[in-house]
């Protein structure tokens, strides 16, 4: 099969699932250029200079005229925005438009990040978002898009869904944007299409059946779940949708849509309801392929609260006492809010609020990142981590020194600076305000601290 050539089995299925005319219409569509987007970070914000338009159905999601270096972008390292496609960013609009309460909030299939830090946004500090992933490399890429994102509400962990049994009834929200054919992405990676078969459509829905027996528990009471793809096919798609409603109590749930968007609203009839889900194809809409549905658990439904423990037991994670955390939050400049925790001998913050379900998780799954690590103390002096430099925290007590873009992307290929009269110590190195990380001021010498596995390497 030629690079661009599309099977014959999927052109087959699409036409069974379009007709013959529309199917014209969507194999041209998948030759249109590809259109980048991008989702601004509210609490980072700045200027970003890129010539661009709004995405519809999201207040912070832009086209992009054409793709940039983000390498070579600053702003991109700082958190400042994130590169995903605008069918995703769709979700934005359910949780506004259906004004989906805050709370605790899953993400189990999250790798690399970027509907974890669209839900991130969403909750702010009114909420605790887990973000998983089952691969452990892919773990370690979304643990570092949470961290520049920086919000500090998230905890990313390493589970298969089966671990997710004790938490049963946990969540007011559960998105499983399931691993699918990727019919979707046919346009942006020709690979794709040479790597599709019916078999791996079969194998998809299978492992998706697998998944969604799990989350559909997992949702509490009056709580959401949306089941997503970025793949066409019915198997992957209504399918599992029948088999969600086949298997748990769920309401439907319909989202306001606006006709100029293009996105098509497609009615599932069951023995129960008619639910709803929404479909973006490549030639009615300037985003990617895509599929979701939005569910709701009745009020009735069995709801798990973490208990507030008085003590807390954990095999490498400790609670800080009241007075330390006291202390900490004044030199930190926070609002008293937090709770602190140490992990062998390195600091971490959460929000108070949410503290009794953290120390709940923590006890069932495998924790890779929580809170924002705030790094270790010498005496009474702070060894900050970068992951403290990225979030959204306040860095009292430490000197600040603006970078140029050509200083900046020097430091971020981690090579020597040389930047002038700096205080000794630390320093906190910003890009037009956006915090990029540290650097240590020893007199005779600068050392700079970015990480080395983040260095830009071109």
């Amino acid at each position: 099969m030629a690079e661009n050539q599309l099977p014959e089995a999927f052109e087959l299925q699409m036409q069974a699932l379009l007709g013959p005319v529309e199917f014209a219409q969507f194999k041209a569509g998948l030759e249109r250029p590809i259109q980048t987007s991008i989702r601004l970070n509210r609490s980072k914000p700045v200027d970003i200079p890129f010539s661009k338009r709004s995405i519809p159905w999201t207040q912070d999601g832009y086209f992009l005229e054409e793709r940039p270096s983000f390498t070579g972008d600053p702003h991109f390292h700082a958190g400042a925005y994130y590169v995903q496609e605008a069918s995703s960013m769709f979700i934005s609009h359910i949780l506004e438009s259906q004004q989906i309460p805050k709370g605790v909030y899953l993400d189990l299939a999250a790798a690399p990040g970027g509907k974890s830090t669209l839900l991130s946004s969403y909750l702010g500090e009114k909420g605790l978002l887990v973000a998983n992933e089952v691969i452990a490399a892919r773990a370690q890429i979304l643990k570092e898009n949470v961290i520049k994102w920086g919000l500090g509400n998230t905890v990313v962990t390493n589970n298969d869904p089966e671990h997710f049994a004790p938490l049963d009834g946990f969540f007011d929200l559960v998105l499983v944007d399931a691993p699918c054919s990727g019919e979707g992405m046919f346009r942006k990676d020709p690979q794709a299409r040479a790597e599709w078969s019916l078999d791996h459509v079969h194998l998809c829905s299978a492992r998706q059946k697998r998944i969604v027996d799990k989350a559909g528990e997992l949702v509490k009471g009056g709580g959401y779940l949306l089941y997503s793809t970025c793949t066409f096919n019915e198997k992957e798609n209504e399918e599992i949708l029948r088999f969600l409603t086949e298997e748990f109590a769920f309401e439907s749930v319909r989202i306001p849509l606006h006709p100029q968007w293009g996105i098509l609203e497609k009615e599932v009839k069951t023995e129960e309801d008619t639910f709803f889900a929404y479909r973006f194809f490549p030639h009615k809409v300037a985003g990617e392929g895509f599929f979701i549905t939005v569910l709701r658990r009745p009020e009735g439904v069995y709801t798990q609260v973490a208990p507030t423990a008085k003590e807390f037991k954990h095999h490498s994670l400790k609670r800080v006492g009241e007075k330390e955390s006291a202390t900490l939050e004044k030199e930190i400049g926070t609002d008293g809010s937090g709770k602190f925790y140490l992990l062998q001998d390195t600091y971490f913050r959460v929000q108070g609020d949410y503290s009794p379900e953290l120390e709940k998780l923590a006890q069932v799954l495998s924790l890779r990142y929580f809170g924002v690590e705030l790094g270790k103390k010498q005496g009474k002096e702070w060894i900050p981590s970068h992951e403290w430099a990225l979030s959204s925290l306040p860095k009292n007590g430490f000197p600040q020194h603006e970078l140029s873009r050509e200083e900046a992307l020097s430091f971020l290929r981690k090579k020597d600076q040389v930047l002038g009269d700096l205080p000794l110590g630390w320093v906190l190195l910003t890009f037009q305000k956006l915090p990029l990380g540290w650097i240590k001021n020893l007199g005779n010498r600068v050392n700079n601290y970015y990480p080395k596995e983040w260095r830009i390497r071109n």
